[in-house]
């Protein structure tokens, strides 16, 4: 149900998954060459949704990645010593950078990659029970016997054999169609037909850099001429080289030079990197997140109540900000949100969000928003706690944290769907979501009711993998991926209603990006 892109370089290899992280010291400036030269490789991860249930948190973790060349030699792209965990639900129109290192020019002919035992939360719509997930239910499977197969996939047919040339990278995209390989039983088969496929693709022409290689999170540990490092979440610290095209986004009260003087050690930044010819990491785009003091933690908006006069949001946790460990991503969080005293705020980076669209208060909270959530100083974080949110919900879906909301940042959700209606006029189309976790689960046995979501685009909005790559390339009943800022709908648009639950206030998407995809294919 999410795009996931990972990228692997043959000097640099950059590569998107996720699970437990390992320490390591990875280094974005390769050991020279002077006889064969830097041939930058990359590696994309991405995933087809399958029909009837969300992929909430998705933990697969690349722990090796092997090219073998056509003397029976090897080089490794990628081992456990310098894995990033990547969380692949977030990636359904994103890419995220793994790694880098030196590999000799030449002809290699096959690539062998290794994974780490993924684990799945799952919220099941399909009408019926599935396997141990109940309908309208969320399957946990840290509490599974469910197992994964096989744990190293080999590519030896096209794009192999693949000549390598010095200063000319080479992109290659790594596939993982996500409803191929999980299984009716919610187990994982690695090997399936069409589950996992690769290609390959390289620059306009040599010398030239792999644009929009994927981003990183992570805290600026020092700066230097035109270029910083940055440490992850799980203790890989790269260095990243800016010049005078990097742009910078970062609150007016933080910084307005909009340059590199904004950057301070400690910061907690995003950052979208490409992959130079020689191999190097530069940075096109720096995103300002939080001071480190802060603790923050982000994830899909999956419920939302009311107690004791404060909303009470249910998130599915993302991605950690502020160091590892610090909360078991994929699980759920409870955040209590007062109905006065909290910060509101919308991280768009360069992006304008489209006029009337407002994210201010707790009426314009939505579920299927993605949230920068930070407690409140001083608040003890609690966890774990079992909850039962929903009648039918697995209780052993378990809250990791639990505390009362300072701040708030809207982050970018990521939503598949079918088009349903085009206002070429208005540059918008609905989007009606498969399955549907944006309203509270049917308890009545029968499919969960897709959502209608109206999206908004500009004229800054990309679109790939259409023909044109433009909003005219858009049909209705094409499947896309959304990433954008989920907002309550402005303006006269009606609110969603359904036969079994009531109405639902409508919402709109301010459309980053609309990526073409291939249609689903029914699981069960």
């Amino acid at each position: 149900m999410r795009k996931a892109t990972l990228l692997l370089f043959t000097v640099a290899i950059p590569l998107v998954m996720a699970s437990c992280g390992s320490q390591s010291q990875v280094a974005s400036t390769p050991p020279s060459d002077p006889v064969m030269g830097n041939v930058p490789v990359g590696l994309t991860v991405t995933d087809t949704p399958p029909a009837g249930v969300t992929i909430l948190f998705f933990p697969l973790t690349i722990t090796g990645a092997t090219l073998t060349n056509s003397s029976g030699g090897s080089v490794t792209l990628l081992s456990s010593t310098n894995a990033f965990p990547v969380n692949v639900p977030q990636l359904q129109t994103d890419s995220a950078f793994l790694a880098n290192q030196n590999v000799s020019a030449g002809t290699y002919t096959s690539l062998s990659v290794t994974f780490s035992y993924p684990l799945i939360t799952v919220y099941c719509g399909t009408g019926a029970a599935i396997d141990t997930c109940p309908n309208g239910g969320v399957y946990d499977g840290s509490a599974s016997t469910a197992s994964t197969s096989p744990l190293t996939l080999t590519f030896s047919s096209p794009p192999f054999p693949l000549t390598l040339s010095a200063n000319s990278p080479v992109a290659l995209k790594l596939d993982i169609h996500m409803n191929q390989v999980i299984q009716p039983d919610l187990s994982i088969n690695l090997a399936a037909s069409n589950g996992v496929t690769l290609t390959s693709s390289t620059p306009p022409s040599t010398g030239m850099a792999i644009p929009a290689l994927g981003k990183l999170r992570g805290t600026v540990e020092s700066l230097g001429a035109k270029q910083f490092t940055l440490q992850t979440p799980y203790e890989n610290t790269l260095t990243i080289f800016v010049d005078g095209n990097t742009s910078y986004s970062y609150p007016s009260n933080v910084c307005s030079a909009e340059d590199f003087s904004c950057l301070a050690t400690q910061q907690v930044v995003d950052v979208e990197v490409s992959l130079q010819s020689d191999g190097t990491l530069f940075a096109t785009e720096v995103g300002y997140l939080q001071a480190a003091t802060q603790q923050t933690f982000e994830g899909n908006i999956i419920s939302l109540s009311t107690s004791g006069g404060n909303t009470i949001i249910d998130l599915v946790l993302q991605d950690n900000t502020s160091g590892p460990g610090q909360a078991p991503l994929g699980k759920l969080a409870v955040v209590t949100v007062p109905n006065s005293g909290v910060t509101y705020a919308v991280e768009a980076g360069s992006f304008l969000i489209p006029p009337g669209l407002t994210f201010a208060g707790v009426s314009d909270l939505r579920v299927g928003q993605e949230i920068l959530a930070t407690p409140q100083p001083g608040t003890v974080v609690s966890g774990p706690l079992v909850v039962e949110r929903f009648p039918g919900w697995n209780s052993a879906f378990i809250a990791g944290v639990d505390f009362t909301a300072n701040n708030l940042t809207l982050e970018p959700s990521q939503i598949t769907g079918s088009v349903t209606t085009l206002n070429a006029g208005g540059l918008s189309f609905f989007l009606s979501t498969y399955p549907n976790y944006f309203m509270t689960p049917s308890t009545g046995g029968a499919p969960a009711t897709p959502t209608n979501i109206n999206v908004q685009t500009t004229g800054a909005t990309a679109f790939t993998n259409l023909t044109p790559g433009a909003f005219s390339g858009l049909t209705v009943n094409d499947v896309v991926s959304v990433r954008g800022w989920l907002f309550p709908s402005a303006g006269a648009v009606p609110d969603i209603c359904t036969g079994t639950g009531g109405c639902y206030p409508s919402t709109t998407v301010a459309a980053e990006a609309v990526v073409g995809r291939p249609g689903p294919t029914a699981l069960f």
